[in-house]
């Protein structure tokens, strides 16, 4: 299971404010580019925020995070919808989102109580699980977004941690395990999404 499996009914929330932006003339591809630029300067403020112990700022994290989720959902609409699906577009979608992630996840690698080893194995660990899921429509299928710990899935426990850490919750042992699970589930996810890639290949061929 995934938070994934909500996003039609999200993305009809959505549509008015899509039509709207579409109507002022903004791109899928600009509103991709945008959001990914916004997130790396959001991230490199909180690494700053994080090494000086202001924690207060990370409550911006979770608001970012909630408007990420919905840019990114406009964007696809913007591009199925107004007919500007490309293959630029493609790139951008899946390389924006790589990026967006590690530097929004990064500033947690400067919180001694999260670990900086297993934050970046979070992101790598992440990552991975992006390129599971590519790889999906590379082998002729479709693009696997099984869970359970999936981008949205990700978005809302570090939404929650920002969430957690900006309101006054001390740092402690509870980050570094909340750090261990979502690494542990990230493999979960690898192997669901190789797994369920596989086998609906395997499907295919036998029609």
């Amino acid at each position: 299971m995934s938070l994934y499996a909500l996003k039609p009914r999200f993305q009809a929330l959505l549509r008015p404010t899509a039509r709207a932006l579409h109507g002022l003339g903004l791109s899928a591809n600009q509103a991709t580019v945008g959001t990914c630029a916004a997130s790396l300067i959001l991230g490199c403020g909180l690494a700053l925020a994080a090494h000086a112990g202001q924690l207060r700022w990370f409550l911006l994290l979770p608001l970012w995070l909630l408007l990420r989720m919905a840019l990114n959902a406009i964007d696809g609409m913007l591009a199925r919808e107004f007919g500007q699906i490309s293959t630029l577009g493609a790139y951008l979608n899946e390389l924006s989102d790589l990026l967006s992630d590690a530097a929004l996840y990064l500033p947690f690698a400067f919180l001694p109580e999260a670990g900086s080893a297993l934050t970046v194995l979070v992101i790598f660990l992440a990552n991975v699980s992006e390129m599971a899921g590519v790889l999906g429509a590379v082998t002729g299928q479709r693009r696997r977004n099984d869970g359970p710990m999936g981008k949205s899935d990700r978005a809302l426990v570090f939404g929650l941690l920002g969430l957690f850490l900006g309101a006054g919750v001390a740092p402690g042992v509870w980050l570094s395990a909340g750090m261990a699970l979502v690494a542990l589930l990230l493999l979960l996810t690898i192997a669901n999404r190789v797994r369920q890639g596989i086998a609906e290949g395997s499907t295919g061929e036998s029609r």
